[in-house]
Order: structure tokens, then C-alpha cells, then sequence
């Protein structure tokens, strides 16, 4: 593994314990490896972008985080639990903890805005904490600027409405990680860039941590605090942004190369 880690992220590393933390992960389906022996750590405030050409396991990584896959080997720890060994109960808390942004943003086409948001609060009352639900609606409606959009059904939306809708949905349980599916695939250059804000705020006001799988080599070098190059499975190269783009690595370079022709 290639690994431009700088000083500074390691002593800052140092101090914390990591909030997600992966051991020789590995995913088959049938007898094709995916995933071959990830290892990977997720740490306090911090947003780590994984990037990878197509069908390099970055997708099956996270769907195996919240047990939406199931590993074959390896140890996935999320908030101090091993997610492989969590009863149904359990794993339903933990996802609780984890909002996941599904690249189509997953919104459900005959539910209006308020009746998205409301389904999650209805599934687990208790992340409410006493809170008016109504106001917890409108107050996730607001942090993304879509309160005006409440009655509205998806298909009267614009992708980029989907998108911030479905992140007020993933916010509303309070989520202390947030994992990102491709936050700006789709999206014209300037409501792009509102997302990538938008998820800058999200670090700052709620501290929330973030993986996040992107092509968007802009969105990559905005959001990041650190990035893992995925290569046929393998965790192949990790670094800032700024130190992987300088390294002389083709395989590397290669996600490169469209930004430094520009």
C-alpha cells in the first residue's frame, strides 16, 4: 500500500479513537474477491473520501459497513460494536448512528417531503428525545434550505432538491457518521458545489464524520481531510489530497490527470 500520510493527520490520529474501524475486510460473490483484505479507519470529525474505478468494491464497502451486505472475512467495527456479530435489534440502533445518502437519494416516490422525513422518526421514536416532530421536520428541512418544499412530492423535485431532501432525512436521526454514495453524480457544476457546501456545513455545525465515495475529483479535494485509492479491492494508496496528487505512482496519477490538464 502506498501511504503519503503526513505527520500532522498521524499526530492528530493519535489522540482519538476511531469512530469506524475495518481489519482485512474481504467480500466474495461466488468466486470473484471484491473486496481483498481492506483495512481502514474512520476517525472523530474527520471526512474521508474513497475513490476507485468502477466495480473496485467502493459501493459493497459501505453497504457491508451497515450489514446491508455481509462480509465473508474480517472485522468491521462501527462506535465501539462489531457489526457482524449484532442481533436485528442491535444493527437497527447502530443505523441509527449511521446515515447512509443512497447515489439516487432513495426518496419514496408516493410520500411527500414531510411524509420522507417522517418515516424514519416513526421508526425509531426515540431519536426524537422529546423533540416536536414536526418542528424536527421543518428544522432538517431548513439546514439543507428546502422548508418552502415540505408539501411537495419527488417528482415535482429537481435532483438536486432529491439529493438535499434525502440528506435532511439522513440528518434527522442526528447521525454521528454519514456515509455519501456519489453525493454529486448527476448534478449540474453549480448545484454540485451547493452540495459539497452544504456537506462542509454539515461537518462543522453538527461535527459529524463522513465516508465518502465520489469520481468528482473537485468534490474530492473540497471535502476531503484525507483519501484511500481503491485498486482492484485492494486499499492501494492513502493520503491528503494534495500529497496523492504529487505522487508519482501511475496508478495513482491516473485519478489525476483530467484536474491537472484543466
Amino acid at each position: 500500500m502506498i501511504k503519503e500520510e503526513s505527520n500532522n493527520i498521524k499526530e492528530s490520529h493519535n489522540e482519538k479513537k476511531p469512530l469506524i474501524e475495518i481489519k482485512n475486510l474481504r467480500k466474495y460473490f461466488g468466486s470473484n474477491e471484491v473486496l481483498k483484505g481492506i483495512d481502514l479507519q474512520l476517525f472523530p470529525q474527520e471526512n474521508v473520501v474513497i475513490l476507485g474505478k468502477s466495480g473496485s468494491g467502493k459501493s459493497v464497502l459501505l453497504k457491508c459497513l451497515v450489514r446491508l451486505m455481509t462480509v465473508d472475512e474480517g472485522e468491521i467495527i462501527v462506535l465501539g460494536k462489531s457489526i457482524p456479530d449484532l442481533n436485528q435489534e442491535e444493527l437497527d440502533q447502530i443505523r441509527t448512528e449511521v446515515g447512509f445518502l443512497f447515489q439516487g437519494s432513495a426518496l419514496y416516490d408516493s410520500m411527500t417531503v414531510r411524509e420522507n422525513l417522517r418515516f424514519p422518526l416513526r421508526r425509531h421514536p426515540e431519536r426524537k428525545l422529546g423533540e416536536n416532530e414536526e418542528k424536527l421536520i421543518k428544522d432538517a428541512l431548513q439546514s439543507v434550505g428546502l422548508e418552502h418544499a415540505i408539501d411537495l412530492m419527488p417528482a415535482e423535485l429537481s435532483g438536486g432538491m432529491k439529493r438535499r431532501v434525502a440528506l435532511a432525512r439522513t440528518l434527522i436521526l442526528k447521525p454521528k457518521i454519514i456515509l455519501y454514495d456519489e453525493p454529486t453524480t448527476g448534478l449540474d457544476p453549480i448545484t454540485a458545489n451547493e452540495i459539497i457546501q452544504l456537506m462542509l456545513k454539515i461537518q462543522d455545525e453538527l461535527n459529524t464524520s463522513a465516508l465518502i465515495i465520489t469520481h468528482d475529483m473537485d468534490c474530492a479535494r473540497v471535502i476531503s481531510n484525507r483519501m484511500i485509492i481503491l485498486q482492484d479491492g485492494v486499499h492501494y494508496a492513502e493520503g491528503t489530497y494534495s500529497e496523492l496528487s504529487q505522487c508519482r505512482d501511475p496508478k495513482v496519477k491516473a485519478f489525476f490527470k483530467e484536474v491537472q490538464s484543466r
